[in-house]
């Protein structure tokens, strides 16, 4: 069938909405009719040639969210009607990092950047013109409809907003989990978020969630500081090294207990700034993603990494678990515990995807979000 989709021919490039055919579902997979898409940095990667997809053209989108309109053959558990959010990484419940309950690790998530099916690395679901198309994460949800596996898709009430459950997808789970899982935050912690986009204020309140003392935000846009004591951060500042100057007043000179780098271009440098933040025995939890080469590393002292016994852990997902996390994430937002619809700042067409991203940069959202008719 035909669909209209986002498509990004080459990177660095420029996302350009076209007609473009879709695969009937197999065994395993999902026709999804899309409801939201949520407009994420990662995306944005692509654009720029921070990330540099292994297949192009390629799909952007891996935060969405829609309804079931067809199901492949043999294909347990779903039937047409259902409303589901997506996972932007796979689980397939059974691999090694599944089974010790690390499951955004999945070795199905290979082909992440390639877009193609999660079993055939020559097997694409979309076409352009007799042209293989990938899907980024295997999902590209900046399209109308989109063929999935069903491990990426997790099953969701009917009576449920998807266009504010969309953020479960993505931003809610790395930020949060962020916080709860990667940093390990424990009550009364000092903690700074530096980089409040769509990751880092749910760095913020999955902080407050865990029972941070004082959450330290750290943005140089007006907005994203207010949303952030709007949402459990009880100091803003626009520079780390104010903040990393404030935690060190509140901690008798030693510095933050943890620090949450959701920077949405992060760099080496961003990562020793928190580095230098943090007290002995402290950890730099580093979510924010930059140029996937690695040029510049990270400029830290050696000597104090080891004498100080400080940590540096990297986060995917926020170390999150999906198929567990997200119905958790849906509980607490039911409960009026997480925010959702706070973080929406603006929604967009398909078809304004560009302006999306501009007020992206332009530092005008939290997180904007595409709706499909």
């Amino acid at each position: 069938m035909k669909t209209r989709a986002a498509v990004l021919r080459e990177s660095p490039g420029k996302f350009e909405v076209v007609d473009i055919d879709l695969e009937e579902p197999r065994q395993d997979e999902l026709r999804v009719k899309l409801v939201a898409a949520g407009l994420c940095h990662s995306d944005d990667h692509l654009q720029t040639g921070d990330l540099v997809g292994d297949h192009y053209p390629i799909i952007g989108g891996h935060e969405g969210a829609g309804i079931v309109e067809a199901v492949g053959p043999n294909t347990s558990g779903w039937e047409v009607g259902d409303h589901v959010v997506f996972s932007f990484l796979p689980a397939c419940g059974h691999c090694r990092w599944c089974a010790e309950g690390i499951s955004n690790l999945c070795n199905v998530g290979q082909y992440t950047v390639r877009g193609s099916r999660f079993d055939d690395p020559d097997s694409f679901r979309f076409s352009l013109d007799g042209q293989p198309v990938g899907q980024i994460a295997g999902l590209g949800t900046f399209a109308e409809r989109t063929v999935v596996s069903a491990l990426s898709a997790v099953k969701v009430a009917k009576e449920l907003p998807l266009d504010k459950v969309v953020l479960l997808g993505c931003g809610v789970g790395t930020g949060w989990g962020s916080a709860v899982y990667s940093a390990e935050i424990m009550p009364g912690d000092v903690v700074i978020v530096m980089g409040i986009g769509g990751i880092g204020i749910n760095a913020v309140q999955g902080a407050a969630h865990a029972g941070a003392g004082t959450i330290i935000a750290v943005d140089p846009v007006p907005l994203k500081l207010d949303k952030a004591l709007e949402l459990g951060a009880t100091h803003a500042f626009a520079d780390i090294g104010e903040a990393a100057d404030f935690a060190r007043t509140v901690t008798d000179g030693q510095g933050a207990d943890k620090a949450i780098v959701t920077v949405g271009i992060t760099a080496g440098e961003h990562i020793a700034q928190a580095f230098d933040a943090i007290r002995k025995a402290g950890t730099v939890v580093v979510t924010g993603i930059g140029d996937m080469s690695g040029k510049g590393g990270i400029p830290i002292n050696p000597w104090m990494l080891t004498m100080m016994q400080k940590r540096i852990q990297g986060s995917l997902f926020g170390s999150s678990n999906p198929f567990a996390d997200i119905p958790r994430q849906i509980r607490m937002y039911q409960n009026g515990q997480l925010k959702l619809d706070e973080l929406i700042t603006q929604t967009y067409t398909l078809d304004d995807i560009a302006t999306g991203y501009e007020d992206m940069h332009a530092g005008k959202n939290i997180r904007g979000v595409i709706l499909f008719d």
